[in-house]
C-alpha cells in the first residue's frame, strides 16, 4: 500500500505537476549514521568492482564547462544548464554540468588511453529542470565511465557483454551490504533480461512506455533495455536522447535500431522499475551526422567536440553513467532519494516525508 502526495513547484518558478509516494508503515533498515557508513562502503565496494571488470583508471572530473564547445550533456536535448560568467571575463560563459557523456570522449584523446583502456570519475551535476519525486533530484552524483572499443565493436553483442559484467557488479555489491546488514536482503536475479525498446512496445502495445517498463521489470526484476531514442514503430520513441552521444539509430540485424539502453532493476520498496543507468556505444562520424539531422541540430556540427569527432580526432568509444544515489537508495532499501543524499526539496514534500518516517539528508 502506498500513500501519495501531489504539489507543484519549480525552481524556476513554473507550475509542474510532480508525484510523491511512500510507502505505508515505512521504516528505513538503518538510522542516519549507519546510512551514511553503508553509502561509503556501497560507494568504495561497486567502484572497485566496476573498475577492475571494464578496465578503468579513476580520474578527476569538471564541475562546469566552457559554453560553446558542445562538451555539455543535452540529456533529452531540451534541459537548460545552470550558466554563469567568469568573473571579469564577460565573454567567458560557463555551465554546470549536467553529466559527463562528451568530456569523457575528450579525455580519453586528451590523456593518450589506447585501445581497451578506459576512465571513471565521480560526476556531480545539477539538473534544474529535473521534476522532484522519490527518485529524481536537481543534485545527480553519478559514476561516469567511458572505455576506447574498437569499430569493429560496434556491435550489439560488445554492449551486452559489458551490461553483464556492470550487472554483475551490482549483484555482488547487493550480496556484501546484505552480509552487513541483516535486515537487507538479496533481490536481484542472477541474470539480467534483454529486451529491445521494439519488443518491448510490441508485447505491450495499449501502454505508456513508462508501464510497459514496470510490467517487464517486475516479471523479470532486471532488465536492459535495448534501442532508446529512434522511433518505434508507433511512430514514438521509448525515451529521448540527445542525438550526439549514444547510437540510437544504428540498424541492427534483428531489424531494431540503436546500440544504447538503460538497466533497470524492480525496486521492492517502491514496487517500481527503478533506472540505475543509461549507457551505449557511441556515435561515429555517420551516426553523428544521421541523429543531428534527425533532431533538427545539424548546427551541432560547427561546435569544438562535434568537430574533433567528424573530423576523426576522437576514438570510438562505448560509455555511460551509474547513478551513485540511486544504487545507494536501491541496496539500503530506502523510500526518497533525499534519504542518501543531500538536496533542496519543497516544505511540502519535506513534511509528508517526517509524517512517512522518512529522514532527509
Amino acid at each position: 500500500m502506498f500513500n501519495s502526495w501531489f504539489g507543484r513547484f519549480s525552481f524556476k518558478g513554473e507550475y509542474v505537476m510532480e508525484r510523491f509516494s511512500y510507502p505505508k508503515d515505512y521504516r528505513s533498515k538503518l538510522d542516519v549514521r549507519r546510512v551514511e557508513s553503508a553509502i561509503k562502503d556501497i560507494k568504495d565496494f561497486f567502484e572497485r568492482h566496476l573498475s577492475s571488470s571494464l578496465n578503468l583508471a579513476r580520474v578527476t572530473a569538471p564541475l562546469f564547462v566552457r559554453s560553446g564547445t558542445g562538451l555539455n550533456d543535452d540529456l533529452n536535448g531540451v534541459e537548460q544548464p545552470v550558466t554563469f560568467y567568469l568573473r571579469g571575463y564577460q565573454n567567458d560563459k560557463v555551465e554546470i554540468v549536467q553529466s559527463l557523456a562528451k568530456w569523457k570522449r575528450l579525455a580519453l584523446h586528451r590523456y593518450h588511453f589506447i585501445l581497451g583502456e578506459g576512465l571513471y570519475t565521480d560526476m556531480n551535476a545539477i539538473r534544474p529542470d529535473e521534476i522532484l519525486d522519490n527518485t529524481h533530484s536537481i543534485y545527480v552524483d553519478q559514476w561516469d565511465w567511458e572505455k576506447i572499443i574498437a569499430p569493429t565493436d560496434r556491435k550489439v553483442e560488445t554492449l551486452k557483454e559489458t551490461v553483464s559484467k556492470i550487472y554483475d557488479a551490482i549483484c555482488r555489491t547487493e550480496f556484501h551490504i546484505a552480509s552487513q546488514h541483516p535486515d537487507i536482503r538479496p533481490c536481484l536475479p542472477e541474470s539480467i533480461t534483454f529486451i529491445t525498446a521494439e519488443e518491448l512496445y510490441r508485447r505491450f502495445p495499449d501502454h505508456s512506455p513508462k508501464e510497459r517498463e514496470n510490467m517487464i521489470v517486475e516479471e523479470c526484476g532486471a532488465v536492459f533495455i535495448i534501442g532508446i531514442g529512434y522511433d518505434l514503430s508507433d511512430g514514438k520513441p521509448h525515451d529521448g536522447r540527445a542525438p550526439d552521444y549514444d547510437d540510437w539509430s544504428s540498424p541492427r540485424p534483428d531489424g531494431g535500431h540503436g546500440l544504447n539502453g538503460d538497466i533497470l532493476l524492480w525496486n521492492p520498496v517502491l514496487k517500481q522499475a527503478f533506472e540505475v543507468s543509461s549507457m551505449g556505444i557511441r556515435v561515429d562520424r555517420d551516426a553523428l551526422k544521421r541523429q543531428l539531422k534527425i533532431r533538427g541540430a545539424t548546427d551541432r556540427e560547427n561546435l569544438m567536440f562535434h568537430r574533433m569527432l567528424l573530423s576523426g580526432e576522437l576514438p570510438q568509444t562505448m560509455g555511460g553513467g551509474i547513478g551513485q544515489s540511486r544504487l545507494c537508495m536501491f541496496f539500503l532499501r530506502t523510500a526518497h532519494i533525499g534519504e542518501v543524499a543531500v538536496g533542496l526539496w519543497p516544505e511540502e514534500m519535506i513534511r509528508s516525508c517526517t509524517a512517512a518516517n522518512i529522514t532527509l539528508l
